[in-house]
């Protein structure tokens, strides 16, 4: 979406579009700046996604429905899992995949700061 700094806009639904591509994950981009990007997205239930960061961009991830575990760190060692209702913080550069375990739809609102590209897909974590 075409922003104008100096206007307050709204996203409706049907404005977004489709965001960075992680294998597992529909990322829908609601609104992206030079240093900000913000949107919806979903992973099935059951669904694990590929392995990714983003770059230079820090990641607050607020949890609507369905359930969230984030594996990250060395080797992918360390887990977190996050419920509806629950905020999750990312900082910049945080190799990590995110999963499913529930039986519904996990959709996530997610909010980044940051410059440059905001999502690169990897192979896996760094060895400790």
């Amino acid at each position: 979406m075409d922003l104008r700094r100096d206007e307050v806009h709204v996203v409706r639904p049907g404005d977004r579009r489709p965001g960075p591509a992680t294998a597992g994950m529909d990322r829908q981009e609601a609104l992206a700046t030079g240093g900000m990007w913000s949107g919806f997205v979903r992973t099935e239930a059951g669904m694990v996604s590929g392995w990714h960061h983003h770059g230079e961009h820090e990641s607050v991830i607020y949890v609507l429905t369905g359930a969230l575990r984030m594996e990250f760190g060395p080797d992918g060692s360390q887990t977190l899992e996050a419920g509806p209702g629950d905020f999750v913080y990312v900082p910049k550069g945080a190799v990590h995949r995110e999963s499913n375990p529930s039986s519904e739809p996990a959709d996530i609102i997610v909010t980044r700061a940051g410059t440059g590209q905001s999502t690169f897909n990897v192979d896996g974590p760094a060895g400790k």
